[in-house]
């Protein structure tokens, strides 16, 4: 597997892939019993959470479809523009769906934030979001988190999905990143 030291010179490792492979079957295990019988869309807001997604769908026990959206805060930055902007739409209706929005962190909740507002005007039944990872900290705006991982101090991390720069994201497991 990878070395700490092969890829980030600065840093710790925060949350191994095996705790967060065993926080992903929680999760799964939650959303399964809650949405029985239900028409569930997962969205998956790129590029970060398709990592959690794919793992996380597979351990969630019903029939559901997905979505993908693309949005647009950072840029190669490591702090929040506060700036938000669609850069993929979904492909299909959400209208009278279940929908779960599955997010690889919650930093200001501002992009979330913009994000749901959008994804209620076009008419879902339910809207609720699933995080890997809560950086409350930095929170600007309450938002209700249905599903959540681990909680996060102000720290900058990468791996399992998340990045510095388009790089890192390979990594299995989740490290603070010092620049």
């Amino acid at each position: 597997m990878f070395e700490n030291s092969q890829f980030i010179k600065h840093g710790k490792i925060l949350f191994t892939a095996e705790e967060i492979q065993k926080k992903v079957n929680e999760l799964g295990s939650s959303i399964t019993q809650d949405y029985q019988n239900k028409e569930l869309l997962l969205i998956n807001v790129l590029k970060g959470g398709v990592i959690f997604l794919a793992d996380l769908m597979r351990s969630i026990n019903l029939p559901l479809s997905i979505d993908f959206m693309a949005i647009s805060s950072y840029g190669v930055i490591t702090e929040s523009s506060g700036i938000v902007k669609i850069i993929k739409d979904l492909e299909q209706s959400i209208e009278n769906k279940n929908v779960l929005i599955i997010e690889d962190i919650i930093d200001t909740g501002l992009t979330l934030s913009y994000l749901i507002r959008n994804l209620e005007s076009r008419n879902p039944s339910s809207i609720e979001v699933c995080a890997l990872l809560d950086r409350t900290v930095r929170r600007i705006i309450d938002i209700p988190i249905h599903y959540k991982g681990f909680d996060l101090a102000d720290v900058f991390v990468v791996g399992y999905g998340l990045d510095y720069a388009q790089k890192y994201r390979n990594l299995p497991y989740i490290a603070e990143f010092e620049i």
